[in-house]
């Protein structure tokens, strides 16, 4: 199989699951994940339990957004991350400890919520970053005929490769090296109805996910793992191992 090489072209933080995130120039990555990456989350009563909201029950989730501007970049230390700001719709801003921020969500998006934190991290798939590929955006896009902004897709390492669109849903088992980081590619990701979510309007286009299952199996981007503790960076090279 070819190999590929590349560059880092942006990366991604989201600091409250389901919630608008942040671009930043470093993460400090390990076997959890992104360093401060979803380790928050709202809980909601729906399916008769106590769950983890998503934008699936509860679209306008993604009309607010989340960030550590305590801690840019590589500043911030996976074990330790600080408490998130969250900024509302209409640009008040709440710190996660703040007692009024349950109540804010909750006259926002319609429904009573309590807020979680788990070091550990909570993305959909334990233990595991999202990265997409840039080849593989725009050759969606002109499949779609209409942008597809890649905050759709929610990834943590979104890179440019000299490889052909979709390549990467043949990567399961290699390895990438991504500056000094090593990561094991896991399998590819398998998209819900999140991505048909406009991130900013909230809007849907189920025409999207259809396109994915009628022509790449539902399947955007590839899950991975970091082999050990490392940073990564915008602009570090990358190549398929």
């Amino acid at each position: 199989m070819p190999a590929a090489a590349g560059t880092v072209l942006s990366l991604h933080r989201w600091p409250v699951k389901s919630l608008a995130g942040e671009r930043v120039d470093a993460l400090r990555i390990d076997g959890r994940g992104a360093g401060g990456d979803r380790a928050q989350a709202l809980l909601a009563i729906f399916g008769g339990a106590r769950r983890r909201l998503t934008v699936r029950q509860a679209p306008r989730m993604l009309a607010w957004a989340a960030a550590y501007p305590d801690a840019p970049g590589e500043r911030l230390d996976p074990d330790a991350p600080p408490l998130p700001v969250v900024t509302a719709p209409d640009g008040r801003a709440f710190r996660w400890d703040d007692p009024l921020l349950p109540g804010a969500l909750r006259d926002d998006i319609g429904r009573p919520v309590t807020l979680a934190r788990d070091l550990a991290l909570m993305p959909d798939l334990p233990d595991s970053l999202l990265i997409t590929v840039e080849a593989s955006r725009a050759a969606l896009e002109a499949e779609v005929g209409a942008p597809v902004d890649l905050r759709r897709f929610r990834p943590n390492l979104h890179l440019r490769l000299d490889a052909p669109p979709f390549a990467e849903a043949d990567w399961t088992g290699r390895r990438l090296r991504v500056g000094d980081a090593e990561l094991e590619l896991l399998h590819p990701c398998e998209r819900c109805a999140i991505p048909t979510r406009d991130p900013d309007t909230q809007a849907k286009w189920p025409q999207l996910l259809r396109h994915l299952a009628r022509a790449h199996d539902t399947l955007f981007g590839i899950n991975a793992r970091a082999l050990r503790p490392a940073t990564v960076r915008t602009g570090d090279a990358v190549a398929l191992l």
